[in-house]
């Protein structure tokens, strides 16, 4: 079996990728439920707080979220009342999503968790720096169609 090394659990890449996800998206649930909010709300507010108003399939690519999970995501924010998505009255195809009063009134209520979440993180902050930008490096790889059009 030892041919097989490359099918175990221990060396695969992915495995550690999904368990620290998992771990860390856990770590933000105590945060985030008392406001009403999941993880990939969250992030969705990350976005709109900082551009305010964004086009529903621009947001999508930021999150690297399909259409299919956007739009039952974006659909609680407005019922929340954190959020409006109108369509363009020039072009009806292009749905804008923008931040209410509301949902800009979060952030200040919110602007500790990104600190609470990293204190909970044992190590040297210039490894936790360092790792993020190997996983930025890596993300961007991936977007390029590197990593999916390889043939194994």
């Amino acid at each position: 079996m030892a041919h097989l090394e490359h099918m175990k659990l221990e060396n695969q890449m992915c495995f550690p990728l999904y368990a620290l996800s998992r771990e860390v998206i856990k770590a933000y649930k105590p945060l985030l439920e008392p406001h009403g909010l999941t993880y990939t709300q969250y992030i969705a507010m990350l976005v709109l707080w900082e551009e305010e108003t964004i086009r529903f399939k621009d947001l999508g690519k930021r999150l690297h979220l399909d259409s299919g999970t956007l739009t039952p995501l974006i659909r609680n924010l407005e019922k929340s009342e954190l959020v409006h998505k109108y369509r363009n009255p020039e072009d009806d195809r292009t749905v804008t999503v923008e931040l209410s009063e509301k949902g800009y009134a979060l952030k200040d209520r919110l602007q500790h968790v990104p600190i609470q979440i990293l204190d909970q993180f044992d190590g040297n902050k210039e490894d936790l720096v360092a790792l993020k930008q190997l996983l930025d490096a890596m993300l961007a790889h991936s977007e390029g169609g590197d990593i999916h059009d390889k043939k194994v």
